[in-house]
């Protein structure tokens, strides 16, 4: 039975964690100050870095030798000022002592965004200096913690090895092995994440249902520092491994409990723990 844990606690200290004690971590930081989700959640931009600083160094104390972490997060336009978040992240993970490891692209249907105001300033002067592009992509930044020793985890873990194999047809006909992921995003009228005034931008659930395979075994634990919704650890459930998530907004629990199924028999049977820190 795979075990969960959701605390309601800031993720920059996870004294609830042991060293070395998770096998994968994949988030996405909420978007600095997003206009639409996330609009003056940050007083300024170097709080929000200093935030995502004390992440990289906890995750980096709890993550296992040679396991991977995963970020999912791009560039941000706000108030007419575009942030490096991209740039600036991979810096930071970096400094915290991960080894960058790849960028994957997320990109988004190409009917998503119709022309906006910002790319629609071209149509209505169409001169140079005039081009604003919209954005149809993502990033996810994997970093690594050191080298993993597949030898030896093979040999003491053969089982778990074995059972943990990869379909090669679901990576061929979705083109995993690409540097660019075509997935759809949670659509506004699909989420059930905008209730009573809660508005989180959830990732979809394909975006941890890769990673996860591909970065994980059978029975490991996956962390999300920035759990939100809960999509991570409904995925990481339904792959059968164990999930650890931290969320600040004790609002978002019975969003968290409905994505995760609690309240569905039918649902795989895995045990569910709640935690308050004061």
């Amino acid at each position: 039975m795979n075990y969960h844990r959701i605390i309601f606690a800031d993720a920059q200290r996870m004294q609830e964690l042991n060293d070395r004690s998770i096998h994968l971590m994949i988030t996405s930081p909420p978007y600095f100050n997003a206009p639409f989700d996330y609009a003056d959640f940050f007083s300024n931009y170097n709080e929000f870095l200093s935030i995502i600083e004390n992440i990289a160094t906890e995750t980096y104390r709890v993550l296992a030798n040679g396991r991977i972490c995963c970020i999912n997060c791009d560039d941000m336009l706000v108030k007419g000022q575009k942030f490096p978040i991209v740039a600036d992240l991979t810096k930071i993970f970096i400094d915290a002592g991960f080894r960058y490891r790849d960028r994957i692209i997320w990109k988004k249907p190409n009917g998503y965004i119709r022309i906006s105001r910002r790319s629609g300033v071209l149509i209505q002067n169409p001169y140079p200096m005039y081009f604003y592009p919209d954005n149809l992509l993502e990033s996810i930044l994997i970093f690594q913690k050191g080298k993993f020793d597949y030898q030896k985890f093979k040999k003491e873990k053969n089982g778990t090895f074995a059972n943990s194999r990869i379909d090669l047809n679901e990576v061929q006909e979705s083109k995993w092995y690409l540097t660019i992921w075509e997935m759809t995003n949670v659509l506004p009228k699909k989420r059930i994440e905008k209730k009573e005034d809660i508005s989180v931008a959830a990732f979809p659930d394909e975006l941890p249902y890769r990673l996860i395979k591909l970065f994980s075994f059978i029975g490991e634990t996956v962390l999300d520092p920035f759990l939100g919704s809960g999509t991570t650890i409904k995925v990481a459930n339904m792959l059968q491994r164990n999930g650890i998530g931290y969320e600040i907004d004790q609002r978002l629990l019975p969003i968290i409990k409905e994505k995760i199924g609690l309240n569905n028999s039918s649902k795989r049977k895995a045990q569910f723990e709640f935690f308050y820190r004061s």
